[in-house]
């Protein structure tokens, strides 16, 4: 086996395989991702618990001065204190040892990183929601995973088993050649695995840094919309197709006596084979559905030098009732991050995202005009300036992929690692405008200046820039 040197092109990115442990490797990894769990929990508790004593104080008219010191989050600091509190406290003191150390640092990592997260998102310096305070993990929701940093991490010489600290050397479900042979040839790093149970299967991930070539796409002066005209890609709809399965499956398991938790009443044998059942057409679901995604973004990164996309709001798409269930198993987001880590670090190509109240759909393609409103059961765009009659999602790929001449990066190199986001492009406003008059051959808005897209159409740009249709 080469000595691994890294170079300048190597990037950081994960191989997953399934695994087939035996009955004492599962247990084994059970008992992993629970001292996980429970080192997280002691980590929440420790913390908190000088939270809870200084409040207490403060009703008591105790100074400032006085009141409890604040115990510290950082990992060093857990981890000092769990290696102290482990051989004494009656929650680790007789079991800790039947796991390995990375068991409890990847609970004390966890919870280090949650209570940094919340007082960055208390203190305004993290984007997006609030976060709340860290809380403890119930043993039948938390998901089981364990990550391990050090000791012995390898994949063996025969390509379909791995061998990981304290749980020996697992059968993978799938070879494991590839990864093996970057790493014989030297060209590929292991520096951590972390094993999960997810959608009924126990799965290890490796992060590994690795040579990645940069390959050139098929048509790298090709823009390319998200939707489209030329190149339509259906909705697989694979929720759909389950869904007799999956009602009659949930029909055997409300039959069943299940758990109660405000009794105590535990499951009976056949409820947890028939929610077995249910279990497996949801996991079903999902891996067609990932597997369907990969594909679609690998070829369209693969292919386009530019790729156009819209940054939709989601999150009020989903609340209405008629049309959260398809959207929802679209997969939008996971579509726009495959995209932009895949043209980014496999392809360096760019990738544009029109802002949220660019008009799409209700501009017209061939002239620019601006519909006031355009219901979204209307599926056919008929400008009423120009007369151009056109499919609504083609004529929004032909707005998007226009869109990407004119459109320009943040930093102006292509594969800019934040994906840059066009603001009122063709002077598109919040404010929903009415649709202007026919005016003549040759004019444009006022001042009598000439859009940009008209400008490609003349040249002969416009050519070049071919719409997608994803669904």
């Amino acid at each position: 086996m080469k000595k691994f040197r890294p170079q300048p092109g190597f990037v950081v990115q994960a191989y997953r395989f399934a695994l087939d442990p035996n009955a004492a490797q599962e247990h084994a990894l059970r008992s992993h991702c629970g001292a996980a769990r429970a080192a997280y929990n002691w980590a929440v508790g420790w913390v908190t618990a000088s939270w809870w004593q200084r409040r207490t104080e403060e009703t008591y008219g105790v100074a400032g001065a006085e009141l409890t010191e604040w115990r510290p989050w950082s990992l060093p600091s857990l981890r000092k204190e769990f290696n102290q509190a482990k051989k004494t406290d009656p929650r680790f003191a007789a079991w800790w040892e039947e796991n390995s150390k990375e068991a409890y640092n990847t609970g004390l990592a966890n919870a280090s990183a949650a209570f940094d997260n919340y007082a960055k998102s208390k203190n305004g310096k993290r984007k997006g929601a609030r976060m709340g305070a860290p809380r403890f993990k119930s043993k039948h929701k938390a998901r089981l995973s364990c990550r391990f940093t050090t000791g012995t991490i390898r994949l063996d010489a025969d390509g379909r088993h791995v061998t990981l600290p304290r749980l020996g050397t697992i059968r993978t479900h799938e070879p494991v050649a590839g990864l093996l042979a970057r790493v014989q040839a030297g060209t590929a790093r292991i520096l951590s695995a972390t094993v999960r149970h997810e959608r009924g299967r126990w799965l290890v991930a490796f992060q590994v840094e690795t040579a990645r070539d940069i390959r050139r796409v098929a048509r790298p002066d090709v823009a390319v919309g998200s939707t489209g005209e030329i190149r339509t890609v259906p909705n697989p709809r694979h929720l759909n197709s389950a869904l007799k399965r999956l009602r009659r499956a949930s029909r055997t398991v409300s039959r069943r006596r299940g758990p109660d938790r405000r009794t105590g009443r535990k499951p009976s044998r056949r409820w947890e084979k028939a929610n077995a059942q249910r279990n497996r057409v949801h996991h079903r679901v999902a891996n067609l559905r990932a597997d369907a995604l990969h594909k679609l973004t690998t070829s369209v990164a693969g292919e386009y030098g530019t790729v156009v996309i819209e940054d939709l709001n989601v999150v009020g798409m989903v609340k209405n009732r008629r049309l959260a269930r398809h959207i929802a198993d679209a997969g939008f987001g996971e579509i726009r991050r495959r995209l932009t880590y895949k043209t980014r670090q496999r392809h360096a190509t760019r990738i544009i995202a029109a802002d949220r109240w660019f008009p799409s759909s209700k501009t017209c393609s061939g002239c620019g005009t601006v519909k006031a409103k355009l219901p979204l059961h209307i599926r056919t765009y008929e400008c009423d300036a120009c007369g151009l009659v056109i499919d609504r999602d083609d004529n929004a790929a032909r707005n998007l992929a226009a869109l990407a001449a004119t459109a320009v990066t943040g930093t102006g190199v292509a594969g800019d690692q934040d994906t840059p986001r066009v603001s009122k492009p063709r002077g598109a406003d919040r404010k929903t405008r009415t649709t202007r008059p026919r005016r003549k051959a040759g004019t444009g808005r006022a001042g009598g200046t000439t859009l940009p897209h008209q400008q490609q159409t003349e040249t002969g740009d416009r050519t070049q820039a071919e719409p997608l249709t994803l669904w």
